[in-house]
C-alpha cells in the first residue's frame, strides 16, 4: 500500500465514511492566500517543478536551513534544479515534521507520484514533473483551480494595489471567482518612516489625493476600500503580534503621523497608539460595508536581522510571539461592539498557548446579526498541520460552535498548496469519526456528515458574502 492512500489519516470506519460520503468531494472557498492574481490572470504555465513548488515557501527553507543546506541552495543564486535536488534531498529528514506529509500528499495528487522524494531518485522526479508541467493543461494556474473545484479565492493585496489582475479576470469568462483582500498593514509603519514615507506616496498615486494630514490618510484609504468592494472584495485582514487597545484622539495619532511624514520614527507606544487608532478606523469602514475583518496574531517576524540585511523580509525567519493578547483584544472589540460598529471577524491565533484564551474572548462578542459572527480561525502557520490543527478544533468545540466554524485557507504562495484543504478535511472526520465510534458523538452519519459539509464549504459560503461564490 502506498503511503498517500485512499485512507491516508482516517484511522477508523466512522472517519473514512465521513470523508469519503461527506467531504472530499466538498467545493473549496479558499478565503485567505497570498496568490499572485497575475499568474491566474495569465493562466500561468510554469518553468518547472522549483517555479511550481519550492519558490517562495518558507516551509521548506526553514527545513533546508535546519539540515545544513548552503543559502545559495535556498534563496540564493543556485540554478533551480539544484534547489529542488537540495530540498529533496532534506525531504527525508523531515519525517514527523508536517512537511513529510504534504510532499507527498502534492507529488500524489498533483504528479501521481507515490515514491517517497529522496536524495536518490530526485533526478527522476524532477524531470518526470517538469514534462507533466510542460504537456498538461490542468497544472497551469487556472487548470489546477479547476480541478480542486475552488469556486471562489481571495488573494491578498495592498491598498496601493492597481487590481488590474482582478479586473481582466472579472471580464473573463473563467469560472473561478477571484476576489481581493484589503491588507492595509504598511498605514502602520509609522515605527519605519524609511518605509511609511514610501508607501505614502504610493497610496496618492493610487487614491489620486495629497496625503499630507490623518484625515487625508483615511480620505485615501477609503477611497480605496471603495475601490476594492467594487470588484468584489469583502474581507480584510491584518498581520500583528497582537491586537492592540492603546486608544487615543485624532489630534494624539495626527501628532504621530506628522511626525513619521517627517522622517521621526515612532517609539513603541507611539507605534502602539497609531496602530490602534488606523484600526479602529479600518474596523468602522469593514462594519459599514458588512465585511469580515481578519486578525493574525501571535507572530514576531524578522528575527534573524543577518538574513533580514541580506535578504529581506518574508524569508522564513518568523516565528511564533510570546506576548499578551486576551485583554487588549477584549478592549479593541468592546470598543467597537459599544459603537455599533464592530464587523464580523476572525482571528488567527499563532501561539496555541492563548488558543483558549482568544476562543473564550471572541465569544463574548457574539450577537443576533448572524450565526457564528466571531470566529476563532483555523490553524495557522506552524499550526496548520496534524497537532496544531486538532489543537483548534478541539478549543472551538469547547468554547464555542465548532458547527459554525467557517473552515480552512491556504494562506499559502503555492498553488500546489490546495491539498492543504485535503488535509483538514481528513483530519477533521478523523476527529469525529473517532469521536463517533468511542460515543462521544452519536452514531449519526447524516447529522454528523452535514456538519462536515457545512465546515468544509457551506459555512464559509454563506458567512463570507462573496458575489457568486
Amino acid at each position: 500500500m502506498t503511503f498517500i492512500n485512499e485512507d491516508f489519516l482516517l484511522a477508523t470506519e466512522a472517519s473514512r465514511r465521513l470523508y469519503h460520503e461527506h467531504a472530499c468531494d466538498q467545493p473549496i472557498i479558499d478565503y485567505h492566500n497570498h496568490l499572485s492574481p497575475r499568474d491566474i490572470a495569465e493562466n500561468r504555465q510554469f518553468e518547472n517543478l522549483f517555479e511550481m513548488w519550492i519558490n517562495h515557501d518558507h516551509y521548506k527553507w526553514r527545513a533546508m536551513r535546519a539540515n545544513g543546506i548552503p543559502e545559495n541552495l535556498i534563496t540564493g543564486g543556485a540554478s533551480p534544479k539544484d534547489k529542488f535536488l537540495a530540498f529533496a534531498k532534506t525531504v527525508p529528514h523531515t519525517l514527523r515534521n508536517p512537511l513529510y506529509h504534504w510532499t507527498h500528499l502534492e507529488l500524489k495528487r498533483f504528479f501521481n507520484i507515490d515514491e517517497l522524494l529522496c536524495e536518490e531518485n530526485a533526478e527522476k522526479i524532477w524531470h518526470q514533473c517538469n514534462d507533466q508541467i510542460a504537456e498538461r493543461e490542468e497544472l497551469t494556474t487556472q487548470g489546477i483551480l479547476r480541478r480542486f473545484n475552488v469556486t471562489a479565492l481571495c488573494t491578498t493585496d495592498d491598498p496601493t494595489d492597481s487590481l488590474e489582475f482582478h479586473q481582466q479576470i472579472a471580464a473573463s469568462e473563467f469560472e473561478t471567482k477571484i476576489y481581493p483582500c484589503f491588507r492595509p498593514d504598511w498605514a502602520l509603519f509609522v515605527h519605519r518612516p524609511d518605509e511609511f514615507k514610501p508607501w505614502i506616496k504610493k497610496l496618492e498615486s493610487a487614491s489620486g489625493i495629497a496625503i499630507n494630514s490623518i484625515d487625508d490618510l483615511l480620505s485615501a484609504l477609503r477611497i480605496r476600500h471603495d475601490f476594492f468592494h467594487a470588484l468584489g472584495a469583502r474581507l480584510s485582514d491584518h498581520g500583528c503580534e497582537f491586537v492592540p487597545a492603546a486608544f487615543c484622539d485624532k489630534s494624539t495619532a495626527s501628532t504621530i503621523f506628522d511626525s513619521a511624514i517627517n522622517g521621526v520614527k515612532a517609539n513603541s507606544q507611539q507605534h502602539e497608539t497609531f496602530s490602534t487608532f488606523m484600526l479602529l478606523e479600518l474596523a468602522r469602514m469593514d462594519a459599514e460595508k458588512n465585511w469580515t475583518n481578519q486578525f493574525h496574531t501571535g507572530v514576531w517576524r524578522n528575527n534573524n536581522t543577518r538574513l533580514f540585511n541580506a535578504i529581506g523580509r518574508d524569508i522564513g525567519c518568523d516565528s511564533m510571539g510570546d506576548v499578551s493578547q486576551g485583554r487588549s483584544l477584549g478592549a479593541f472589540l468592546n470598543h467597537l461592539d459599544q459603537q455599533n460598529a464592530l464587523p464580523q471577524t476572525i482571528v488567527y491565533n499563532l501561539n496555541p498557548s492563548d488558543n483558549y484564551l482568544i476562543s473564550t474572548m471572541l465569544g463574548n462578542f457574539q450577537s443576533d446579526s448572524g450565526p457564528g459572527k466571531m470566529q476563532f480561525g483555523s490553524g495557522w502557520w506552524y499550526l496548520d498541520q496534524k497537532e496544531g490543527i486538532e489543537m483548534q478544533l478541539n478549543t472551538l468545540s469547547n468554547t464555542g460552535l465548532l458547527s459554525r466554524f467557517v473552515g480552512m485557507l491556504t494562506d499559502s504562495r503555492s498553488f500546489m498548496s490546495f491539498t492543504r484543504h485535503e488535509y483538514f478535511r481528513r483530519i477533521l472526520c478523523n476527529m469525529l469519526g473517532n469521536d463517533m465510534e468511542t460515543g462521544i458523538l452519536p452514531n449519526d452519519f447524516q447529522f454528523i456528515g452535514t456538519l462536515v459539509e457545512n465546515i468544509c464549504y457551506s459555512n464559509a459560503k454563506n458567512y463570507l458574502r462573496l458575489k457568486d461564490s
